[in-house]
């Protein structure tokens, strides 16, 4: 093991939303002192309030005692700025909006302000790691850390290579991971990395059975939660995930390769026109205000 493993203590990370609180939780879990930063103090209020929330739910279950629990609380320290967040961090974890302009800013800054030996990972879940690492003087400690939802549950932390990714910095965050109690599995850098690029085009599929009127949300749902052992069905799935980010990781697919067979479906981009983005609005393939089957939304946009 690497100094630099051995000695990576302060963990930043940028943003306080789902993912973003998910990932301070697991570090600050762990033993890391972590640095939560984001520019809404209403946002870090409720990132910070999910994290105590999630762990009494643990202490409940038993599955960790009230001193660890106070342990983890007292391991996160919040900021609003970047400058003053990152100072003397030894990896920073990027959880901001999938947003590729924004990402490039965030990069950009990071580069500018943090140590030279700091590593700068990112959750993104499609956009280019090389992209990403281009904005920086030092791709060669740019690297994707793509943790699954709900962080603090899910074990699998994909680990993306971008184009000058070290293999020192590879090993150091794949050995970092399995500290997090987590499974890292390392990919290259290609349009939707692995999860995505299965994940997405099954989903589209399963809304596309939907659009040609092959069978209901229900009965979709139904055959690959009972026929395939999946526990959530694809529609689900969508909903959970948020049509706007399957419509956006599908256009990312869909430009890195050009194969037609990643052209989201039409009712994905009407869906998404109309704000029915799943469980966030409420309203997707079901509806979460009433819990019922939303196949009348789908049936009004379907051709």
């Amino acid at each position: 093991m690497s100094d630099k493993q051995l000695k990576m203590k302060k963990i930043a990370v940028i943003g306080a939303g789902t993912m973003g609180n998910g990932i301070a939780h697991v570090f600050a879990q762990n033993g890391y002192q972590v640095h939560i930063i984001d520019i809404s103090q209403e946002a870090i209020d409720s990132g910070i309030a999910t994290i105590t929330k999630n762990l009494d739910r643990m202490v409940a279950k038993e599955k960790i005692t009230e001193q660890n629990k106070q342990e983890t609380l007292a391991n996160i320290s919040t900021f609003t700025t970047i400058n003053e967040g990152v100072q003397h961090t030894d990896l920073v974890v990027e959880a901001a909006t999938e947003n590729s302009d924004l990402k490039l800013k965030i990069f950009k800054e990071l580069d500018a302000v943090c140590d030279a030996e700091t590593i700068l990972a990112t959750n993104t879940s499609s956009i280019s790691i090389t992209k990403i690492a281009a904005a920086t003087s030092r791709p060669e400690k740019v690297i994707g850390m793509h943790f699954m939802n709900p962080v603090p549950i899910m074990k699998l932390v994909e680990i993306i290579r971008g184009y000058s990714t070290s293999d020192e910095v590879t090993h150091t965050i794949m050995e970092l991971s399995k500290k997090l109690q987590k499974v890292p599995v390392e990919v290259n850098d290609y349009p939707g990395f692995i999860a995505n690029r299965i994940l997405m085009p099954m989903l589209n599929e399963a809304i596309y059975a939907l659009y040609e009127g092959v069978a209901g949300v229900y009965e979709i749902d139904t055959v690959m939660k009972l026929g395939m052992a999946h526990p959530m069905g694809p529609l689900q799935l969508a909903d959970f995930i948020g049509l706007d980010v399957c419509l956006s990781i599908l256009n990312v697919l869909y430009d890195g390769f050009g194969n037609p067979k990643y052209a989201p479906c039409p009712l994905l981009v009407n869906m998404v026109t109309a704000g029915k983005l799943g469980v966030k609005s409420r309203e997707g393939f079901y509806d979460y205000a009433e819990s019922r089957k939303a196949e009348k939304i789908a049936a009004q946009f379907s051709h």
